[in-house]
């Protein structure tokens, strides 16, 4: 039987782990759309890679309190490759698609980046935060749907040259060299994905990949991305537009390096 999934964090589980209170948009969920009375067992996953099986004590309209049964196994299990999706910035529901898709398919975070030829500007920090929530709502309801514990992390937008400048600095840190590879998807001047892979271990367990806007890359910005220490990549000889690209590219990287057979 399929599982009745809410989301609650952490911090709305008490300190014995024996009971937990719904955010009140699950609480809604659970009472006006499933109609859930106290006795019902349901599932809750914390988006840290934990489930637990419970049953509604109480429910009123903006809560929910349930008792904690036991822990469990998530309904799905989670990807070996943590893949960070860097993606520049796409208008209005284009976006939406891909964290959706990037959710289901197992991406351990999202990040916006505002590119030269990117889709659309930011308007300013209030623009930015209201995007970003919405993102992180759709993230939610896919890693609800497809069966995931964890909650894919949804960044900032951030800018190109930050984005570099982030991966540089880690480089500089030292930090374990399975953190270091980096793939920049391109409609020109890139690799094939077969050669890029051959040049990286068997199973790398972290990987970021990014993927340009509807305007592709500039020069400027390859040569850049070059200079980083990025590796370019390119798909085939159709030009894909940048959600399709975006949804492909994680999918390829799950199925050569995830769990996607």
């Amino acid at each position: 039987m399929t599982r009745r999934r809410f989301y609650a964090p952490p911090g709305a589980f008490n300190s014995s782990l024996d009971g937990v209170t719904l955010p009140p948009d699950e609480a809604r969920y659970l009472r006006d759309v499933l109609r859930l009375n106290v006795g019902n067992e349901v599932y809750v996953f914390n988006g840290e890679g934990k489930e637990f099986h419970c049953q509604v004590e109480e429910s009123r309209r903006d809560s929910a309190r349930l008792k904690v049964i036991g822990e469990v196994d998530p309904a799905r299990p989670e990807s070996p490759l943590q893949l960070t999706l860097a993606v520049a910035l796409l208008k209005g529901e284009k976006f939406d698609l891909v964290v959706q898709k990037a959710t289901e398919l197992g991406v351990t975070r999202v990040v916006p980046v505002a590119t030269r030829l990117a889709d659309i500007r930011l308007r300013d920090a209030s623009d930015a935060t209201k995007r970003v929530a919405r993102w992180q709502r759709i993230a939610l309801e896919a890693a609800k749907q497809s069966g995931r514990a964890v909650m894919p992390e949804i960044s900032s937008p951030v800018t190109f040259a930050s984005l570099l400048q982030e991966n540089v600095e880690k480089s500089q840190r030292a930090i374990a060299e399975s953190e270091l590879y980096r793939l920049m998807f391109s409609e020109r001047d890139g690799q094939s994905l077969t050669e890029a892979k051959a040049a990286l271990p068997a199973n790398p367990s972290r990987l970021t990949a990014l993927v340009g806007s509807e305007g592709g890359w500039t020069n400027e910005e390859l040569a850049a991305a070059r200079q980083a220490g990025w590796t370019i990549v390119t798909l085939g000889g159709r030009t894909l537009r940048a959600e399709t690209a975006a949804i492909t590219v994680t999918t390829l990287l799950q199925h050569l390096f995830g769990d996607l057979s």
